[in-house]
């Protein structure tokens, strides 16, 4: 099964970054994402054989952190991806610290993943089209993180299909 764990917003955090694909959508045009599948990914495994499901779960319980904030307030572009999406201006150290552990601790557990830099961001469109100018300012959206979570992703007509499995909740 192909999985991914993430930071997935509350329905009152959603609805905030949908205020800011109403906006970009205007400038920029694209596929906005849907509303339920806005996350920030932490870490991409890819394909995982179902008989190590638990074992990946185990890793991720060995995972330790706070509670914490994040404040998204840039509205950026990946022009090579041509991607729109929320970053957070300062990542919390927090935010970190926990993308490191769980690398950790999915190392220790020898699972392989996608090993890139860490850069924290919520996909808002696909397909879009920008200059080298900056985005507009958009409302922050703070971003109580309370837990992470094992999604899968299923493959399912143009848009993404994802499922929460479990959810890891911080101290």
């Amino acid at each position: 099964m192909r999985v991914f764990f993430a930071l997935w917003p509350d329905p009152a955090e959603q609805g905030a970054f949908c205020v800011w694909q109403t906006a970009l959508k205007s400038l920029c045009g694209g596929r906005d994402m849907r509303e339920d599948t806005l996350h920030a990914t932490l870490i991409f495994l890819g394909e995982v054989d179902v008989t190590r499901l638990e074992s990946l779960k185990l890793a991720a319980q060995e995972v330790v952190g706070d509670e914490f904030e994040v404040c998204f307030d840039e509205a950026r572009y990946w022009r090579h991806n041509h991607i729109v999406y929320a970053a957070p201006g300062t990542v919390p150290p927090q935010l970190l610290k926990l993308a490191k552990a769980l690398e950790q601790r999915l190392i220790a557990h020898r699972f392989s993943f996608d090993q890139r830099a860490f850069k924290p961001h919520v996909t808002l469109l696909r397909k879009a089209q920008w200059v080298d100018q900056a985005l507009p300012d958009m409302p922050a959206v703070t971003w109580h993180i309370r837990e992470f979570v094992l999604v899968q992703s299923a493959a399912g007509g143009i848009d993404a299909n994802y499922r929460v499995l479990t959810r890891f909740r911080l101290m």
